[in-house]
């Protein structure tokens, strides 16, 4: 510890030198002051700035700026021109999402401990034997799991950042690395959402349009399949997020001295970071979108379809009391149910994720001013919307699917019943009480 001390101040003391010969050099003419080679100082303050990065010897960082600002102040050197003000989503509106972000902290735990329930008992019921065999509700089991993770891990997020660290006047190096692993997480998982209600838009249209092939086009391998690359296809997807954003330090001036804040933001400006925006708006927001958009259109037009095929049946059904009839009508009832259930499900995603895709594309196309003066507004919102989304599928399938309430009242019978002493076993009693 007392030779990074020494070697700290070591490397302060050739700064040191160094500026005194650059303000004697700057003072002797000032035709000299054009001529004045500062790239050693900059190679060696970016050394101290590694070198030191561990350190947390405050009095020889402050030293440094303020022979920073003393050298630029000697020989007059203006501070480098502010970027241009961005103008991008100003109005009133603005403060109608500012005041939202002021209790968003607040909304997401209650919308994250609510769904993380939810999407938990979405587990436990379509894991039950009568559900689990369904290729559909493989899809929706694993779409629960990919929003569990999202949730559960929002938590954690939520609480420092929006009720501990607001009470805090620094940003710990801790807080950056946990962010930037939030950030990671988040997105790839999502992602893997996102893949799983394409696959699910895909699978059902599919089931509907060649229903005469399903026992070759919807097999389990299939749907397997489908499960892992959308766990699979996100981390690679997000590659490009990996390699731009980074965490990096900021210097504050306080009475006490000088303060390292640490943030997470990109690298650059150049075509990696554009080539982010596009991918993470394109290929993972939109596309999905647009594809989800022109199957969820094709579905509701089927489910009308049905509708008025049905209503000419009971018109013109003549063999009433026909039990094969009846069989089918039944059938095709509940695959009407669970077309309408899925129509539902792509919408509400259409609804939360087309605006987070609009305005990626709007950052990639207007750069890093619309990014930082629009996307960063409407994020928490953003943020708010997607966790909705994961959250109330459960409402849906229990007020769309039959069998869905049948499983969870069984499931939550099963678990009232484990809370009482068995009975003693009766001859009435039968297999399907």
């Amino acid at each position: 510890m007392q030779s990074v001390e020494n070697s700290t101040s070591n490397i302060t003391q050739v700064l040191s030198d160094l500026f005194g010969e650059v303000l004697l050099a700057s003072e002797s003419s000032d035709n000299n002051r054009s001529n004045v080679d500062v790239s050693q100082f900059l190679s060696i303050l970016k050394q101290n700035k590694h070198s030191t990065k561990g350190s947390h010897d405050n009095l020889d960082f402050g030293t440094l700026i303020k022979l920073v600002d003393g050298w630029r102040n000697k020989l007059n050197l203006t501070k480098p021109l502010e970027p241009p003000a961005c103008n991008y989503c100003e109005g009133s509106f603005r403060d109608v999402i500012l005041a939202y972000n002021s209790i968003h902290g607040y909304v997401s735990l209650v919308v994250c401990l609510f769904g993380s329930l939810a999407n938990a008992l979405n587990v436990a019921v379509l894991t039950r034997r009568d559900l689990a065999a369904t290729p559909i509700n493989r899809l929706l089991k694993w779409l629960a799991v990919a929003d569990v993770f999202v949730m559960l891990e929002y938590v954690p997020f939520a609480v420092y950042r929006y009720l501990i660290l607001p009470g805090q006047h620094e940003m710990p190096y801790k807080w950056a690395a946990y962010l930037l692993f939030h950030m990671h997480f988040a997105q790839i998982f999502h992602t893997a959402s996102i893949c799983l209600t394409l696959s699910l838009a895909v699978w059902r249209y599919v089931a509907i349009k060649y229903s005469d092939k399903n026992h070759i086009l919807c097999t389990e391998r299939r749907c397997s399949v489908a499960i892992l690359s959308s766990f699979v296809l996100p981390p690679i997807l997000c590659i490009p997020t990996f390699l731009v954003f980074d965490i990096h330090t900021a210097v504050v001036i306080e009475p006490s001295g000088p303060m390292i804040l640490y943030h997470v933001d990109a690298d650059q400006e150049g075509l990696l970071y554009l080539i982010n925006f596009w991918v993470h708006a394109v290929v993972i927001k939109l596309l999905p979108c647009c594809i989800l958009t022109v199957i969820s259109l094709w579905l509701i037009f089927e489910v009308y379809r049905a509708n008025e095929h049905q209503k000419k049946i009971r018109v013109y059904d003549t063999c009433p009391t026909n039990k094969t009839g009846k069989r089918q009508s039944k059938a095709n009832k509940r695959a009407h149910r669970t077309t309408k259930m899925l129509v539902a499900v792509l919408v509400l995603f259409l609804v939360t994720e087309l605006p987070q895709g609009i305005l990626g594309l709007l950052s990639g196309l207007l750069g890093r001013c619309f990014f930082k003066g629009c996307y960063d507004l409407f994020g928490e919102l953003m943020d708010a919307l997607a966790l909705l989304n994961g959250a109330i599928n459960f409402i849906l399938y229990c007020s769309m699917s039959r069998q869905f309430r049948m499983t969870f009242r069984q499931l939550m019978w099963r678990v009232h019943l484990h809370r009482w002493p068995t009975p003693l076993a009766s001859h009435s009693d039968g297999l399907n009480t």
